[in-house]
């Protein structure tokens, strides 16, 4: 016999998946979406605050060079005019007067390095980096270097170098030390060329190079500190800072006016593309979410057809062990022994139940059996009832929706 809830059975997975299963999903996975969202514009901001203090950092160190480059330079002219001073003294023919003020001015301008040394020795930072100036701060000789260790760097300077302000030549020279440090990390391999233009009210630096060659491997992100500090050298100095990709390489563009500004700028803003990712961190959890979103529908779906696949595998197994043949059924006569016709009745009875008026009387019990299994012929749904009393067949119907 099969049990009666089996006809119910595709409803129910319809009822089931619809009204319980599909909501609890959506509701959970909807949760977990929000939370994902969150979660991203979490690491999104935190990343951002780290950028900001990585910046800071950068900065804050770039000033401390800075401030020990002014040492350098202001150090040796104090320098110098503590000597001129301590000369000026002791020349012959100098009045009384005259020799006491030289002397005041010599004492004045040691003090004064010396007051230097101390204020530049607060803000400098003990890196374990190299010493901030070169033994040779001529861009022919750091080039020179660069090619000796294997960079394929080529030198263009246009214009006259004489007379460039002392601030804007460090800066130059920091600018082409550090881009030329970058493409030895990114793309050692790569033809590199540093081209500088020295103009009337300011000096052009320009490196660029190539697309780094396959063999060098990608190369994790440092933070971009360097080009941080630059930034920082060049807006102090009243230029403009620019770097990013350039034709498949990289460019880094700096603009030093020999005039230094009335007033220091105000920091730029962050450009989106010295975020350090931030729109691919976005971009990550929302596609992350999106998923999530879809496995929330699509695992509902999937598993009421898989339910309803599996009760129609089901029904067409029962119902195809519940058919009584036609000819079988044309042999039957009413005051048959039940033995007798059991020889010829399927396994199972058919799930279907038709809305028709069974024999009453006392003990009489109706058996329904299929007409087909094939739910393509005209007769699927159409099924034979037999209705026995004290084992004895006494009706014979075949009964049509």
């Amino acid at each position: 016999m099969v049990p009666s809830w089996l006809g119910l059975g595709s409803r129910f997975v319809g009822v089931v998946v619809l009204a319980a299963m599909l909501p609890w999903f959506v509701g959970r996975f909807w949760r977990q979406y929000q939370e994902l969202i969150r979660a991203g514009w979490e690491r999104a901001e935190h990343l951002e605050r780290e950028q900001r203090l990585v910046a800071e950092q950068a900065r804050l160190l770039e000033r401390a060079r800075i401030a020990q480059d002014m040492h350098d330079v202001l150090g040796h002219d104090l320098s110098l005019i503590a000597l001129s001073a301590g000369a000026l003294k002791l020349a012959p023919g100098l009045e009384d007067h005259h020799r006491l003020a030289a002397q005041d001015i010599r004492a004045k301008a040691a003090a004064a390095v010396e007051r230097l040394g101390e204020v530049i020795g607060v803000l400098r930072e003990e890196t374990g980096d190299a010493p901030m100036r070169p033994s040779d701060s001529s861009l022919t000789h750091l080039v020179g270097e660069a090619s000796a260790s294997g960079l394929a760097v080529e030198l263009r300077v246009d214009g006259e170098a004489s007379g460039l302000p002392p601030v804007v030549e460090r800066a130059a020279h920091r600018v082409v030390q550090e881009a030329l440090t970058n493409v030895a990390k990114h793309a050692p391999h790569a033809a590199t060329t540093v081209h500088v233009s020295h103009m009337a009210t300011e000096t052009k630096v320009l490196v660029k190079n190539d697309p780094a060659s396959a063999a060098a491997g990608p190369r994790p992100w440092s933070g971009g500190r360097g080009l941080i500090g630059l930034d920082e050298r060049i807006r102090l100095a009243g230029g403009s800072f620019e770097y990013g990709p350039h034709d498949g390489g990289f460019a880094v563009v700096a603009r030093l006016p020999h005039l230094a500004p009335a007033q220091p700028l105000r920091p730029a803003a962050p450009t989106p593309h010295r975020q350090g990712g931030l729109p691919q961190e976005y971009r990550r959890a929302r596609r992350h979410a999106s998923r999530t979103l879809v496995t929330a529908v699509m695992l509902p779906l999937v598993t009421g057809a898989v339910l309803s696949g599996a009760l129609m595998g089901w029904e067409m197994l029962s119902a195809s062990q519940s058919v009584l043949d036609p000819r079988d059924y044309a042999r039957l006569r009413v005051g048959q022994d039940r033995s007798e016709v059991e020889r010829v009745l399927p396994d199972r009875q058919t799930i279907h139940r038709l809305s028709a008026t069974e024999p009453k009387g006392r003990g009489i019990t109706c058996e329904y059996y299929a007409m087909t299994a094939d739910r393509f012929d005209d007769r699927s749904g159409d099924a034979y009832r037999l209705c026995f009393q004290r084992n004895m067949l006494v009706s014979l119907d075949a009964l049509t929706p």
